[in-house]
């Protein structure tokens, strides 16, 4: 199959080289020139300075990408995803099966991507959404390394479909799920607790807080998946304790990098400023914090990170105030 990929960061690139490797036709989008020229003419993931196969191709022209496949995969921080959905708008002539491959949340209206994509585009070019999550380091997988994710619609037919689409015996295997809602909310929460990780190690924390913070997390996780209407089985899939446990064990992740500046003293501006990739971690925190507030969800990891970052308070400081609360049954 034909399938156009928009966006060439370091995730597009790994996910372009998986549907390679199953035999598709891929062209990737993208809106910065250095990026494009550096997959068409040295073919490479120059992020990661990895290589990629000479047969993907590159494009700068958005009405290209959209007009060589029915299919495509958007690979978009969410921050910039209304702005890629809108210039991809004119050139709609036909209906497009969505796959979103990013993670977060949108802080200013807690929609998830698939509810960005169904408000914005026309019911007449709009053929079905497909989320793809689950532990997943662009920097393994673009090297072939094992890697087990889920493909996740309300349409299960759409689900099977990208199962098929990404699925390979060599070292990518997929799932399938209809629980759309908790495939995209746990996506999107765990790179709180990937904050969280970092900001233990960076104050030279170890392993038992890391597990504790693992464990706990997954308990305020659980609390938002059932006062959000997901369904709560989901947190022990790839989705949710797969993502959770690779994004806060592994320096791969960047949310647990932008953690470890921050418990190294750095503020916020400056962890942003020094990260070459975007945080959506500190996005979706914003909006969990504000949720949770609204809908009186019990969850001190989370509001805790939220007080670190955003009301800049002492991380010593909050971590002894969650050492100081009442005691009580597990």
């Amino acid at each position: 199959m034909k399938l156009s990929v928009i966006g060439g960061g370091s995730w597009g690139l790994a996910l372009a080289k998986v549907l390679h490797d199953s035999q598709h036709q891929v062209l990737v989008y993208d809106v910065s020139e250095k990026i494009v020229s550096k997959i068409n003419d040295l073919h490479i993931c120059f992020q990661l300075n990895e290589d990629i196969p000479k047969e993907i191709k590159a494009t700068s022209s958005i009405e290209e990408a959209v007009s060589f496949s029915d299919v495509l995969l958007f690979v978009v921080p969410t921050k910039v995803m209304r702005e890629a959905i809108s210039s991809m708008m004119p050139f709609l002539t036909n209906k497009k099966l969505f796959i979103n491959a990013a993670k977060g949340i949108e802080p200013e209206t807690f929609m998830r991507a698939s509810e960005i994509f169904t408000e914005m585009v026309p019911k007449e070019y709009f053929k079905g959404f497909v989320s793809l999550s689950g532990p997943s380091h662009a920097e393994e997988v673009i090297r072939g390394m094992m890697t087990l994710i889920t493909a996740s619609s309300e349409n299960e037919k759409d689900a099977l479909f990208v199962q098929e689409l990404f699925h390979n015996t060599e070292y990518f295997r997929v799932y399938s799920s209809t629980d759309l809602k908790g495939s995209e909310l746990g996506g999107a929460l765990k790179n709180i607790f990937a904050l969280a990780s970092g900001l233990l190690a960076g104050k030279g924390l170890g392993d038992n807080a890391r597990a504790a913070l693992i464990t706990r997390g997954l308990v305020e996780m659980h609390k938002f998946y059932e006062v959000y209407g997901a369904d709560t089985k989901s947190i022990t899939g790839l989705t949710g304790l797969g993502d959770l446990i690779v994004t806060c064990t592994s320096e791969h992740s960047r949310n647990f990098q932008a953690g470890y500046k921050l418990g190294h003293g750095k503020d916020l501006e400056e962890t942003l400023a020094s990260m070459t990739m975007v945080v959506e971690g500190i996005r979706t925190c914003e909006a969990a914090h504000s949720y949770g507030q609204e809908h009186d969800i019990d969850m001190p990891i989370i509001n805790s990170i939220y007080e670190i970052i955003f009301e800049k308070k002492n991380p010593e400081e909050v971590f002894k105030k969650l050492l100081e609360r009442s005691m009580k049954p597990e």
